[in-house]
């Protein structure tokens, strides 16, 4: 099978083509034959080495994919051979089959496009695990997304309007802050300009924000947090920046407000039940058509280094996307 390797730790562009044998679904697993693959920040650190897990080498990058049922390992009863399913994997997506625990796996409801499946997953999962389960995020309240513009900021949006809080976006240039107004914020402001808080306080009438969505990290982590309101809930996320920030804990004291981590990843692990259901309410979001995610380019699998250096250089609103049998397209519908 045809697959985007890895033999060396190192940037996008040392991905090669190469063939690999098509993996066996073992006790417990099933084989996706994978039509789709979304492309996400932790595929760049899995490359470069800098993961928390380290796959041999050589290996495909890719831990958001959706597929068809090719087969059925031993002691797995379903679903049917043909079924369109979305997982969420560590790596090996980056191909054109792969084996996945059959724990991990959710349907995908007809009508769904496989480019709308395999965005899905992580970055989605991520903000509704983040926004519901650990920041409360009630209606009415006001959500900060900090790296707005990314697929999961973009993700926090569309999820934060659904369950009924006023987002304010922050994204560095007027093109970003225009796709985060156009998917639903209420308002958008620059966080890399002089004095942003205080349009941020403008916008809250000085009371500040409920809740703050951060997957960036650096330099604007404090000044988001002196920006919560009592109260409030700030939500680690990540570290797309490359910085880890060093947050005066006083700040918490002082606010009465909660620093919250959010390690999606490792609750889909430990709470696979909790996990799927989850994924399932998402996916009856977007069948229904409440939830459409936003895709800035879908590539084929052999412009997998270009998807990811794309995403690097934070050239993409939105989410991009592998397609492996399917010519790629700009963004287009969801379903």
């Amino acid at each position: 099978m045809k697959a985007m390797l890895c033999h060396a730790y190192g940037p996008p562009s040392g991905l090669r083509a190469g063939e690999l044998p098509e993996p066996v679904a073992g006790p417990g697993e099933v084989l996706l034959h994978v039509e789709a693959c979304g492309v996400n920040f932790p595929d760049t650190l899995l490359i470069e080495g800098r993961y928390q897990q380290k796959p041999p080498l050589p290996f495909a990058p890719g831990g958001e994919v959706c597929g068809t049922v090719a087969a059925l390992g031993e002691g797995v009863a379903g679903p049917p051979i043909g079924t369109r399913v979305a997982a969420l994997i560590t790596w090996g997506g980056f191909a054109e089959a792969v084996a996945v625990e059959a724990a991990r796996i959710v349907p995908v409801p007809e009508g769904v496009a496989p480019a709308a499946a395999a965005s899905i997953c992580l970055a989605y999962g991520t903000v509704l695990h983040a926004l519901r389960d650990r920041g409360a995020l009630q209606p009415g309240e006001t959500l900060l997304v900090l790296g707005a513009a990314g697929g999961t900021g973009m993700a926090a949006i569309q999820i934060g309007r659904l369950l009924g809080a006023r987002v304010i976006a922050a994204a560095s240039t007027a093109e970003k802050r225009a796709a985060c107004l156009a998917q639903g914020a209420e308002a958008a402001i620059d966080y890399t300009a002089e004095g942003w808080r205080d349009e941020l306080r403008a916008l809250t009438g000085g009371r500040g924000v409920d809740v703050v969505f951060d997957p960036v990290g650096g330099a604007q982590a404090e000044p988001a947090l002196r920006s919560t309101a009592w109260r409030g809930r700030y939500l680690v996320v990540g570290f797309a920046s490359g910085e880890i920030p060093r947050l005066p804990f006083n700040l918490a004291l002082l606010k009465g407000c909660a620093i919250i981590g959010v390690f999606y990843g490792e609750f889909a692990r430990r709470e696979p039940e909790a996990n799927r259901a989850l994924l399932a309410q998402l996916f009856a979001w977007v069948a229904a058509g409440r939830l459409a995610p936003h895709i800035s380019a879908t590539y084929p699998l052999e412009q997998a280094a270009e998807a990811l250096e794309a995403l690097a250089a934070r050239r993409a609103t939105g989410k991009l996307v592998l397609l492996t049998h399917a010519a790629p397209s700009p963004a287009g519908a969801a379903r």
